[in-house]
């Protein structure tokens, strides 16, 4: 599931233009720089990216256009990259994106149990935001962690070994403007075994992870 919606979607939020800031641009030229004269059109991606960071991480229509227009291509291309790309929101979201992995291995060790927990707590279902724009949740696929799962990616950040419990302590965190830590919720050190070091228990006493899990 996405929080896209197709490109003629138009709506009361979807501004007339949109621009830069100075800083942005400053950024954008960086990058642009990176590819030869000619293969501008090359930073599409992470110049789309920029646009949706400074809009509240959401992309409008006058954003794309901005960003085809900067680097001289066919407004249509950017269209197509941005609705190709589940990484674009072509709609507004809440401050807090919440995106719970529900493919197998996460599926396996609880994920449904994860989602419960989030729309009990917020309010509210997949695809909803809540009435205060705090949080947007959806349910994706594979993140990649899945040797960590349960996890949920929350805009730039993931958070694994989740449970119904410490999930809903996450947004609770979230919404008091909490510091939180991401990666595990349990204190598991990168992909350990949840039962701790099961070899090389010398270098794992080393690096101050004897015992952990």
């Amino acid at each position: 599931m996405s929080a896209s919606v197709g490109i003629a979607d138009t709506g009361p939020e979807q501004p007339k233009s949109f621009a830069f800031t100075d800083e942005t641009m400053e950024k954008a030229k960086k990058i642009i720089a990176k590819y030869p004269q000619g293969r501008q059109q090359s930073a599409v991606m992470p110049l789309l990216d920029l646009a949706q960071r400074q809009n509240g991480n959401w992309l409008p229509r006058a954003a794309m256009d901005y960003v085809a227009d900067l680097l001289e291509m066919p407004r249509i291309k950017a269209y197509e990259v941005a609705t190709f790309y589940s990484m674009y929101n072509l709609k507004p979201v809440g401050k807090h994106f919440v995106q719970v992995c529900t493919t197998i291995p996460c599926g396996l060790v609880g994920s449904d149990g994860v989602v419960d927990a989030c729309k009990k707590h917020l309010g509210i279902g997949l695809g909803e935001t809540t009435a205060d724009g705090q949080f947007t949740l959806i349910e994706v696929e594979c993140l990649g962690a899945c040797v960590n799962a349960p996890m949920a990616q929350i805009n730039d950040d993931y958070y694994e070994d989740l449970t119904p419990e410490n999930t809903v302590a996450l947004l609770k965190a979230l919404a008091e403007g909490k510091p939180v830590k991401a990666g595990s919720q349990t204190g598991r050190r990168g992909s350990q075994a949840t039962s701790g070091p099961t070899s090389l228990h010398e270098f794992a006493k080393a690096a101050g992870v004897e015992g952990q899990g």
